[in-house]
């Protein structure tokens, strides 16, 4: 799976957007780049070493660079990069077969190549280097493959550019299926999208065009409703779940208490549908944190807040429906597509404005659609919901995605609905653009100090320890 570089696919046929059944994709927690995106390189590294030397090497080595070093620990990264060695895939493994697969590697014991071909291998094998910052992007690792004779036999470098997307170092940026699709709708702005949908059509009719140049209509109807599934699903199993969550810090589960609260409140009349919202934003992000099945929506640390919004959405609204809640998908992939291409959504590139931001972006214009919100109102609702969002700080405690992420898709959750409402009693006509606002979150986090972006060595990372 390539990466969208910024601008890069300018003059392409379908312009910055991205398939919803890649930036919502299936797989497991704690993170999208530092979990979900190394078990993808892994996993491509062993089918390529493994179709050049079919016996398989004699050894292989990794190494972690920058962030993915910095708070791999905490992020399961080295379980990961093992697990995708050994042939997983994010969407199909048991999250526990992950978790271990590094760190509780016997040893002496050898590793099955891709699932099939024994390696001599110790844990020893993978190293973390936090204070090297490769050139190409915070989150590099690389990975090498030896010969009997000791003779380097392929050595490749991937970047994990968040939202689980890989990037192998010297590959068109550019997937073949997005370069070679026929037709299909352009756009590498808000401006453009909104003036693709002069004449009536839809920010989600639009994104539907850009999606059916490279899928049939039937698949990605499948993928969008399996999509929804599992976010509901990894509610469901959250709200359901007690104990505390893995680490450390020794954080408590707290989704089921709140929603045995406010079911209690509900039969007296005190209930408020917010509190709901809420609730299902934790269930997510607790999820997450233990390593459980998430969707990266767009990344693994804002997961909560798009299927918070959405389930908000399924259970509140009289008039939801399942084509509403594809509309909301694709809406929403449409706005992430244009933050992804023109900014960024990593931490560790941009700090949790690009993940926390984007996402409440996304949630806010994907609701705004399905309110009835016109192209306008929907580009001002992912302006009002990023805006309010930048400067915000990556700095994870211990390097978990525990505090204060979790609580922090629960806010903004609540900012996304705050957003389009606002949207939604305007015209549309606003003096600041989304298309100002990415730029503006771009240029912010290139100036942001690295401390404060997913390495842990900032902000509260530091400060509650210390205090």
């Amino acid at each position: 799976m390539g990466a969208l570089s910024r601008g890069a696919e300018t003059g392409r046929r379908c312009g910055v957007y991205v398939s919803a059944l890649e930036l919502f994709s299936i797989g497991i927690g704690p993170s999208s780049s530092h979990t979900v995106g190394p078990m993808r390189a892994g996993a491509d590294f062993a089918r390529r070493v493994l179709a050049a030397h079919p016996d398989g090497p004699s050894r292989i080595e990794g190494v972690l660079y920058g962030s993915l070093a910095a708070t791999g620990l905490g992020h399961g990264t080295p379980d990961a990069l093992v697990a995708g060695l050994a042939g997983m895939e994010p969407e199909t493994c048991d999250p526990a077969a992950v978790r271990g697969a590094w760190s509780g590697h016997p040893t002496g014991t050898a590793l099955l190549l891709g699932g099939t071909v024994p390696v001599p291998f110790d844990s020893a094998d993978i190293v973390l280097d936090p204070f090297t910052r490769m050139p190409e992007h915070p989150n590099t690792l690389v990975l090498r493959a030896y010969t009997g004779a000791g003779t380097l036999a392929a050595e490749d470098t991937y970047l994990s550019v968040g939202g689980g997307f890989i990037q192998r170092v010297g590959d068109d940026p550019v997937p073949a299926d997005e370069r070679d699709s026929p037709g299909g709708p352009v756009f590498t702005t808000a401006a453009e999208l909104l003036a693709l949908c002069a004449g009536g059509r839809t920010i989600a009719d639009v994104a539907w065009t850009a999606e059916t140049a490279r899928r049939p209509a039937d698949e990605i109807t499948a993928g969008l409703d399996a999509v929804w599934h599992a976010m509901r699903t990894c509610v469901e199993t959250g709200l359901d779940a007690t104990g505390t969550l893995p680490g450390g810090l020794g954080v408590p589960r707290r989704a089921k208490a709140m929603r045995d609260s406010i079911a209690q409140a509900h039969a007296s009349g005190r209930a408020a549908t917010t509190d709901w919202l809420q609730a299902f934003a934790l269930a997510v992000n607790e999820e997450n944190a233990a390593g459980g099945r998430v969707v990266t929506a767009p990344t693994n640390g804002a997961a909560g807040i798009l299927p918070a919004v959405l389930t908000h959405y399924w259970r509140h609204d009289p008039d939801a429906s399942v084509d509403g809640i594809r509309t909301f998908l694709l809406t929403a992939a449409a706005i992430g597509s244009l933050i992804k291409a023109n900014a960024s959504i990593s931490g560790a590139e941009g700090g949790c404005q690009a993940e926390v931001g984007s996402a409440c972006a996304m949630a806010a214009a994907g609701l705004t659609a399905v309110h009835g919100g016109t192209p306008a109102q929907i580009e001002n609702a992912a302006e009002i919901a990023m805006e309010h969002h930048l400067g915000l700080t990556c700095d994870p405690i211990a390097g978990l995605v525990q505090i204060p992420c979790i609580e922090r898709n629960a806010i903004a959750a609540t900012t996304a609905t705050t957003a389009a409402r606002l949207a939604l009693h305007g015209d549309g006509r606003h003096i600041v653009s989304l298309d100002t606002v990415i730029e503006t979150m771009r240029q912010t986090g290139a100036d942001m100090n690295d401390k404060y972006k997913e390495t842990s060595r900032g902000g509260l990372a530091v400060n509650v320890v210390e205090c």
